[in-house]
């Protein structure tokens, strides 16, 4: 609990005056603008993802990047794209993720953009399957000042953790997450916020009271239990929990699965964050993963000059009108109502 109180405090740290009157702009432009049904936006956005790379050494069989499925390019993200967007961002930016798909710790400069962000005052933040987590990088991650780190931890045995992270090994996980946590004693560092996240499927529900154990045991600082977005779900899947607390898919009269919400037409995401791809394509969400929704190119235009753009304007006045219409809003619970 007293980690978890100086995470919050460490992110409210970053606030300044004009920060926080960006990020009230934001939020009334986005109540503005569901109340009138009309798009209407004044600020930047308080949190972003950026891609470091579309590369992953596992083949986890719902992510794009594990079944090399793009239809999109793989790469890494270049240094000068990266820097252009956080020197146009750092005076309004709040919170930025560094992931989209893909395994960050295989870009070869990753924690050089870590701190270069960190250094610009703003929270950071990034997701790995810790298998590059050796003694070196865990020590250059705590050295860059990354602020959070999420490390996937889907099973408590190897024989359950490969069902879904396949390619992986339970005992580099492990590894890595020791290796962080001890480099964090060593230079009497405070962050980043270790989170053990497990992603809650059938092969591995038993498993929920051991890995909330297992993080007590090494010592992170918090173990978060995460819902599985499935893509062919219509017709039910091996990975759909058997526990409903867990499941974001119900099974209907007629033997079929459907999601358990219901629509609404509002996205709180799409007045306050965005996702930048490695090539720079800026994206409406994190569920945007082929990046079929592109509504500018960051290498040739400002942000500002997107995020205000005519082509987000109209997504927006879309998504108001009929979210439903929108593919990448099909599978989504944000801004949605749970049927009672």
């Amino acid at each position: 609990m007293l980690f978890k109180i100086y995470d919050a405090f460490n992110l409210f740290s970053k606030l300044t005056f004009k920060k926080s009157l960006n990020a009230f702009q934001i939020l009334a432009s986005y109540w503005y603008s569901k109340m009138l049904k009309k798009p209407n936006l004044k600020g930047l956005p308080i949190s972003l993802a950026i891609e470091p790379t579309t590369s992953c050494n596992l083949r986890c069989p719902e992510c794009p990047s594990g079944l090399r499925s793009f239809t999109r390019p793989t790469g890494m993200l270049q240094e000068d794209l990266f820097k252009k967007v956080i020197d146009e961002l750092q005076d309004t930016l709040i919170y930025l993720t560094f992931y989209f798909q893909g395994e960050p710790y295989l870009h070869p400069r990753f924690t050089e953009l870590v701190r270069y962000a960190t250094e610009r005052g703003i929270y950071t933040a990034t997701s790995t399957n810790a298998h590059f987590l050796n003694e070196e990088n865990a020590k250059k991650t705590i050295l860059s000042g990354l602020d959070r780190l999420i490390i996937s931890i889907d099973g408590t045995t190897q024989e359950t953790y490969e069902a879904y992270r396949v390619g992986g090994k339970l005992s580099k996980v492990i590894e890595g997450t020791k290796n962080i946590i001890a480099w964090k004693k060593k230079l009497r560092s405070k962050t980043p916020y270790v989170i053990f996240q497990f992603l809650v499927v059938r092969p591995n529900e038993h498993q929920i009271n051991e890995v909330q154990q297992l993080g007590k045991e090494l010592g992170v600082d918090e173990v978060k239990l995460k819902t599985a977005q499935i893509y062919d779900y219509e017709h039910g899947s091996p990975l759909i929990p058997t526990l409903p607390q867990y499941a974001r898919y119900q099974q209907t009269k007629d033997g079929k699965y459907v999601i358990k919400s219901s629509m609404a037409n509002s996205c709180w995401r799409m007045w306050h964050s965005c996702v930048i791809t490695w090539n720079g394509a800026v994206v409406p969400c994190c569920f945007d993963k082929d990046a079929h929704y592109q509504l500018g190119q960051v290498e040739h235009l400002s942000f500002k000059a997107i995020w205000q753009g005519a082509a987000y304007k109209n997504f927006r006045k879309m998504l108001l009108k009929s979210r439903s219409e929108i593919e990448i809003c099909k599978n989504c619970t944000e801004g949605t109502k749970v049927w009672a």
